[in-house]
């Protein structure tokens, strides 16, 4: 043994326990009391979602995550916190957004 320590950190994420989304504005409750906000540009099919598609969503992975089943659209809790943006290509957006009813 070369007298370094290591240790195991284990994280756990909190459950979304409510959304709210708006023109401008996705923004979860969680389960610890925190709010996270993002701006909905940086997920390019809720932006171009309508109120009524947006609206539309469930909590999914256990709470651990939001889904919008008319948009294809999926978002963690892990992303939000962190900050992560949609990291869907523009050739990806471009085919969905020209498939849309």
């Amino acid at each position: 043994m070369n007298g370094t320590l290591s240790a195991v950190v284990t994280l756990a994420l909190p459950k979304v326990v409510d959304v709210i989304i708006n023109d401008d504005t996705l923004t979860v409750d969680l389960e610890d009391g925190r709010t996270v906000s993002a701006p909905i540009g940086w997920y390019p099919r809720l932006a171009y979602g309508t109120p009524a598609e947006r609206a539309n969503f469930q909590i999914s992975g256990a709470g651990y995550g939001i889904h919008w089943p008319d948009l294809d659209e999926d978002i963690g809790v892990d992303g939000l916190i962190v900050g992560k943006k949609s990291t869907e290509s523009l050739a990806s957006f471009e085919h969905w957004l020209q498939n849309r009813k």
